[in-house]
């Protein structure tokens, strides 16, 4: 099965290197990333996956696809151009998001880990990420070479959760920043001298 012929449509992709399938709506594609809104179970979208183009044992399209598509779009489930992002490398890809969406989460070769992150910057090749913890705080870096990269999730619940408490770090520490300058006193400034004028 093409997937050129599925875009908006539901499917499940099989691989020959990853026990579990992704299912999900074909937003996007090229030779080399697959862009779809995840259907992770039953009748639940949740954020937007891209799927690394390699390894594919099968994409089915059958009844249990269609009938789940069909819930999905009675539920008010849409595709929209708004949906779409450029899949022109895994650097643009991940600038992107960075930019727009500010924390994603990637699997590598294993899909037993998974990391949580934003794009730093690239150095010889190699993608450096800031770490984000699942306490939703900033822990150091981490570098991954693109090729490494196979799944990229992003705007799921998990991450927009965790998005959440890094937002309220943020905010007690700029709070605890303008108490800190507030209660600063101003230096003192110097009384300009005033000589005394001599008589006559």
């Amino acid at each position: 099965m093409k997937i050129k012929n599925l875009v908006g449509k539901l499917i499940t992709i099989r691989f020959t290197d990853r026990k579990d399938p992704i299912r999900g709506f074909v937003i996007e594609h090229n030779d080399e990333w697959i862009l779809m809104k995840h259907n992770v179970v039953d009748y639940v979208i949740d954020g937007c996956i891209i799927v690394r183009n390699k390894n594919i044992k099968s994409i089915r399209r059958e009844k249990e696809e269609k009938f789940i598509e069909n819930i999905l779009f009675l539920k008010g489930m849409k595709l929209t151009y708004m949906d779409v992002i450029p899949l022109t490398g895994i650097v643009s890809i991940m600038s992107y998001l960075t930019e727009y969406f500010k924390v994603v989460e990637i699997e590598t070769k294993s899909e037993n880990a998974c990391y949580l992150g934003r794009l730093k910057s690239l150095e010889s090749k190699v993608l450096v990420i800031d770490y984000l913890n699942t306490r939703g705080r900033w822990d150091g870096e981490m570098k991954l070479r693109p090729g490494d990269i196979r799944v990229i999730q992003y705007n799921t619940d998990y991450i927009n959760s965790l998005k959440l408490v890094l937002k309220q770090e943020e905010m007690k520490k700029f709070a605890k920043e303008n108490v800190t300058a507030a209660e600063t006193p101003e230096p003192k400034k110097k009384k300009e001298a005033t000589g005394r004028q001599k008589a006559g």
